[in-house]
């Protein structure tokens, strides 16, 4: 149930309708807590990370995905690792922070050793391509 309240607040954000999907998030984690489903809590933060920044709370975004990275690293998740790291360096980018965003994404990326052809690794690669310049 939560990782599908999850999707749902994407598709909200998708559809820029940000409120809503932020109250999804709410109801994910609640649900997370209730029935001890745990696996999803690192994403639901990076999503709430995403969907603050739309409304431009960057601070309150960075929180979110610094939250989902020690989660994710808690629980050994590397995917989820991956995508909170990439969040979180795209932002230090968009702050000026390229050196920190690189010093940060380059280790995780490191770890994968296949799966380069997935969305989320193509998209850290392209993301530490354009810190290194």
């Amino acid at each position: 149930m939560p990782f599908c309240l999850m999707l749902l607040a994407e598709g909200y954000g998708k559809s820029e309708q940000l409120e809503e999907g932020i109250k999804q998030l709410d109801e994910a984690t609640k649900v997370a807590a209730i029935t001890t489903e745990h696996w999803t809590e690192a994403e639901i933060d990076r999503v709430r990370g995403s969907l603050l920044l739309s409304m431009g709370a960057q601070v309150a975004a960075e929180e979110s995905f610094c939250q989902a990275l020690a989660i994710a690293r808690r629980q050994g998740a590397k995917f989820w690792e991956l995508r909170a790291t990439t969040s979180l360096a795209r932002l230090w980018r968009d702050q000026g922070k390229s050196s920190e965003a690189h010093d940060l994404l380059a280790p995780v990326y490191g770890w994968f050793t296949e799966g380069f052809d997935t969305p989320d690794l193509k998209e850290a690669q392209s993301l530490l391509e354009q810190l290194k310049a």
